[in-house]
């Protein structure tokens, strides 16, 4: 479910790709559609994407549960307006676990503060149902 927020583009840019395997494309599609959802503060696609266990750790060393993020997006103290990926790196692992390591550059506007942070980012995903799950971002 969206929230009022039709009218946004969301615009995730990636660069620097290597020639990825099967897999590893899933996997960098499905963070696009994180950093989508992010941007378009789509309550479902987060919801959907990220595991229930999920734990984002920020640049500040403060680890947040899944709702505790999806509630800040979604209530404008975490508004991101431009995602660009550099440089993935994809390990998948007995091809039900992937690390996804990037430079992560996000416009954004972070508890009122509005600036451009690249966070060197490792995701953590599993996959079930042939879907893709982010656990844990480490930034």
């Amino acid at each position: 479910m969206k929230f009022g927020f039709g009218d946004i583009m969301a615009e995730v840019v990636v660069i620097n790709k290597k020639e990825l395997s099967e897999s590893e494309e899933e996997v960098l599609e499905r963070f696009k559609d994180f950093q989508k959802a992010m941007i378009e503060k789509d309550f479902d696609a987060l919801d959907e994407i990220l595991d229930d266990d999920y734990t984002l750790t920020h640049m500040s060393g403060k680890t947040q549960t899944k709702y505790e993020y999806i509630d800040e997006i979604m209530d404008g103290t975490l508004n991101y307006y431009k995602s660009t990926i550099d440089s993935p790196q994809i390990r998948i692992i007995e091809g039900t676990k992937a690390i996804f390591n990037a430079d992560v550059t996000l416009d954004a506007k972070v508890y009122g503060i509005k600036g451009t942070w690249t966070l060197h980012s490792q995701q953590t995903m599993e996959k079930v149902d042939d879907k893709w799950y982010i656990r844990k971002w480490d930034n």
